[in-house]
């Protein structure tokens, strides 16, 4: 890890708002390729799902994301529950950043392709009783859209679609059916 990164990697945990902003901003771009220092802060960022301070908990959820291209090891397969455990966080901003990274794992195999589409079919079905549930179900639908975007898996569009027909309120329905570019039945 060059010096750069690794002062960008320290100022995560700033206190200063701005600084820490431009470091994640600098550490998601570093990580939008693979990159060959992934475990060298992997089990520091999966601890960091369970810190004290919010912000801290949205940027590891979202630089983990991000360093799921960089793990031939699978390990994302078993951090994963930690990941969308965030997504439930008691400070909203932090849930919808953490829930509107998971996507991006989704596009590095198979195996983590599957787990991120059940992971967000779950959250879906699952978020009626939250405050704001509308708008997390359209984070998720918005998810499964990047993610086929990236992959053209047809199973990810199916899930997506038959998802988008459980919702009751025809409003929410039509939002959420406006990101596949379909019409949703009507009642």
């Amino acid at each position: 890890m060059d010096r750069i990164t690794q002062t960008n990697l320290e100022n995560l945990r700033e206190q200063d708002g701005e600084l820490r902003s431009q470091a994640l901003s600098f550490m998601l771009a570093a990580t939008d390729q693979p990159v060959d220092w992934a475990y060298r802060v992997w089990d520091e960022t999966v601890a960091t799902l369970r810190h004290k301070d919010n912000h801290q908990r949205a940027i590891a959820a979202q630089l983990l994301c991000n360093l799921a291209k960089s793990d031939p090891e699978q390990r994302i397969l078993k951090d994963f529950a930690a990941l969308l455990t965030v997504t439930k966080d008691e400070k909203f901003v932090t849930a919808r950043h953490s829930l509107q990274s998971l996507w991006k794992i989704g596009v590095v195999g198979k195996p983590q392709q599957q787990l991120v589409v059940e992971g967000l079919a779950g959250r879906f079905r699952d978020c009626r009783a939250e405050k704001n549930y509308t708008l997390i179900r359209y984070d998720i639908i918005q998810g499964l859209r990047k993610l086929y975007d990236e992959v053209k898996d047809e199973k990810i569009k199916a899930t997506a679609l038959a998802l988008i027909e459980t919702e009751e309120d025809p409003k929410y329905r039509k939002k959420y059916a406006s990101l596949w570019k379909v019409k949703p039945r009507v009642n």
